[in-house]
C-alpha cells in the first residue's frame, strides 16, 4: 500500500510538472522544453547547408541525439504520468512526440549510401518538431475550439468555392483557345483557383476580351470571399473567449480545456 501511495505521488508530481502550466515547476519546465524544441529545429536546419554540415557536421550529431534522447525521456514520462497511456498515445500531441523521436532512431537502420533519400526524409521530418509548442501557447487552445466550431461552416462554403472553380474553369475552357494554356478542364480549374485566391501566378491568361471579362469577374468575387472564413473563425472564436477554460490536464487522459469549475474530466469522467 504504502509502495503504491508513493508511486502515485510520483506520478501526480510528474504530471503536475509535464502537464500543467499553473506551477512553478511547470513552467520552467515548458520553457526549457520550447527552447530544446527551437534548438532542434534550427539544428535541422543548419544541417540542410551543406556548407554548415561539413565544418559542423559532428557538433550537429551529438546535438540531435542529446536533444532526441531528452524528448524520448520527456515522452515516457509522459505515457507513465497518465492514466491511460494509450490514450495519450493515439492522440494529437502523442503521435506528434513520437514522431519528434523515431525519425533519428530511424536513421540508424539506414546508414548506407543507397538510402540517402530516405536519410534526407528523415531530416525533413524532424522539422516536425515545431509542432510540439502547439501545446504550449496558451491561445493555441481557443483557436482550435473555434476551428472545431466552426468546421461545417466552413465544409460548405469550401464546398461553394470548388463548385465556382469547377464552373468557371469549364467556362474558361470553351471561351479561350488551346494556344493560351486553357489546354484541359483540369488545368483551366487551376487558373480558376489561382485567379479567385487572388495569387494570380501568371502562367495562364486569358487572351480574348470576353475572358479577360470574366476574369475581372473571377477577381472581384474572389476579393468578395476572402473574408467569409476570418468571419466564420472570428465569430466562434468570440463565443469561446466567453467561456472561461482551466489549463488543468487530466491525469487520466491528458486532456485539457476543462470548464474552471469542472470536477471531473468531460471527456473520460475521471475525477480532476
Amino acid at each position: 500500500m504504502k509502495e503504491n501511495a508513493s508511486s502515485h505521488q510520483i506520478r501526480a508530481k510528474l504530471h503536475e510538472i509535464i502537464f500543467e502550466a499553473d506551477t512553478p515547476a511547470g513552467k520552467v519546465f515548458d520553457v526549457l522544453l520550447m527552447v530544446s524544441i527551437v534548438a532542434s529545429v534550427i539544428m535541422v536546419m543548419l544541417d540542410s547547408v551543406s556548407s554548415v554540415r561539413q565544418t559542423y557536421g559532428g557538433l550537429l550529431y551529438l546535438g540531435e541525439w542529446i536533444l532526441t534522447i531528452l524528448f524520448t525521456i520527456e515522452y515516457i514520462l509522459r505515457l507513465y504520468c497518465v492514466g491511460r497511456p494509450l490514450a495519450y498515445a493515439i492522440s494529437f500531441f502523442g503521435v506528434v512526440d513520437l514522431l519528434a523521436v523515431m525519425p533519428t532512431y530511424l536513421s540508424i537502420f539506414f546508414p548506407g549510401t543507397q538510402y540517402l533519400l530516405v536519410i534526407r526524409v528523415l531530416r525533413v521530418l524532424r522539422v516536425f518538431r515545431v509542432l510540439k509548442l502547439v501545446k504550449y501557447v496558451g491561445e493555441t487552445r481557443l483557436l482550435m475550439q473555434a476551428l472545431h466550431a466552426s468546421r461545417r461552416k466552413i465544409t460548405v462554403f469550401l464546398f461553394a468555392v470548388l463548385t465556382l472553380v469547377n464552373i468557371f474553369g469549364s467556362l474558361m475552357y470553351l471561351i479561350e483557345d488551346p494556344d493560351s494554356g486553357f489546354t484541359s478542364i483540369p488545368r483551366s480549374i487551376y487558373w480558376a483557383i489561382v485567379t479567385l485566391t487572388t495569387v494570380g501566378y501568371g502562367d495562364i491568361s486569358p487572351q480574348t476580351n470576353f475572358g479577360q471579362a470574366v476574369s475581372a469577374i473571377i477577381m472581384i468575387i474572389g476579393y468578395g470571399i476572402i473574408a467569409v472564413p476570418t468571419g466564420i473563425v472570428t465569430a466562434e472564436l468570440t463565443q469561446v473567449y466567453k467561456r472561461s477554460v482551466s489549463t488543468q490536464a487530466c491525469m487520466q487522459c491528458s486532456a485539457e480545456g476543462h470548464d474552471t469549475d469542472a470536477e471531473f474530466c468531460k471527456y473520460c469522467g475521471s475525477a480532476l
